[in-house]
């Protein structure tokens, strides 16, 4: 029997979420991640969002946004990561005329093109220490002035933040003020990555297909067994982004209505950095083991592992689930947390 004959038919419906009509996905974890979407946008509280490169931190923050009481007001992005480190205070606050060299006009920075609605810094963790310092004043006092202006304006927005970085290992190095990262950590939503939401990469392949062979004029109904086996039993270390990328190069390989996909590259990249992946994973299951063991595997309260960490309670559960961590020796079962704990 042919490859074609014993392939999956691409379903044209896509799977997604109720009223998240960009966020594709039917898996629990992404499930889990909604939930909080939908818990945190009608309030006008900072939302935190963390995850590796390619989770879809935007979309996330987006959705926030949609669901909150600004969705009719502006939503503005900024990626700290981007900006040069001399240019971040007049990208942040905006500048008059004249207020440096090059400022030949006045121009509004995000915090006031925002107003009145959301404001997405994407890669906060990037933004240098002297930086943080003028972010935390704004959003503690609600104020800032343009450079070169002792005029003071009100900075009337909803905060969603976002990052790659381990903020709380930035903070323990020095490299992050504690201060402005528990300004931001008010509400915490942790992505997971593709590869612990395995069985999203099915409905994600149909729908990337069928993005991209409508936009390139082509019609492509199957996806080879053999082909889906290869992309859901990949890490995809650049996550639903590097998923993304790849079926769109398979999409411009395919001539037919059955997808041709270069599966044989995922394996060599999958074993160039195996060693790397393992590594990175052990390494972050001991830090949290540390901490556990350092505190007699106390989770919540002052003194316990997550105030450690400096993380949330619940953030350090769902870690300690995704890492396979649960207590050895007498009690092989994952902790159980009572109400009263905190965090």
């Amino acid at each position: 029997m042919s490859n074609a004959a014993r392939g999956l038919r691409v379903n044209t419906h896509r799977c997604v979420n109720d009223g998240f009509a960009d966020i594709v996905g039917a898996s629990r974890e992404l499930g889990d991640v909604l939930n909080l979407v939908r818990t945190v946008a009608p309030t006008d509280s900072t939302a935190f969002i963390e995850g590796e490169t390619g989770t879809g931190k935007e979309l996330i923050a987006r959705s926030i946004h949609a669901h909150s009481s600004r969705r009719d007001r502006p939503f503005v992005k900024l990626n700290c990561a981007a900006v040069p480190l001399g240019l971040l205070e007049s990208e942040f606050f905006g500048h008059e005329r004249g207020a440096f060299t090059g400022a030949v006009a006045r121009r509004i920075g995000r915090f006031e093109a925002a107003g009145g609605g959301t404001l997405f810094l994407d890669e906060i963790g990037d933004i240098p220490l002297e930086m943080q310092a003028k972010l935390l004043r704004v959003l503690q006092e609600g104020e800032f002035e343009r450079l070169g202006s002792t005029q003071t304006l009100r900075a009337d927005v909803r905060l969603v933040a976002a990052t790659n970085h381990d903020l709380a290992a930035l903070v323990s190095s020095k490299r992050f003020r504690g201060d402005l990262y528990y300004r931001l950590n008010v509400f915490p939503i942790l992505i997971p990555p593709l590869r612990d939401r395995m069985e999203d990469i099915p409905i994600l392949v149909a729908h990337f297909v069928k993005t991209f062979a409508d936009r390139m004029g082509k019609q492509i109904h199957e996806v080879p067994i053999e082909v889906m086996e290869a992309l859901v039993s990949y890490s995809w270390p650049g996550n639903i982004r590097e998923l993304q990328h790849f079926i769109e190069r398979s999409v411009i390989l395919t001539s037919g209505n059955v997808l041709r996909s270069p599966v044989g590259g995922l394996k060599c990249v999958a074993e160039a950095k195996s060693h790397v992946a393992i590594t990175l994973h052990e390494a972050e299951r001991d830090h949290i083991r540390k901490a556990l063991d350092h505190t007699r595997w106390v989770i919540g309260g002052p003194t316990g592992a997550a105030a450690r960490l400096g993380i949330k309670r619940s953030t350090l559960y769902f870690r300690m689930r995704r890492l396979g961590i649960s207590r050895s020796g007498k009690d092989p079962l994952p902790l159980i947390f009572s109400s009263a704990s905190n965090g």
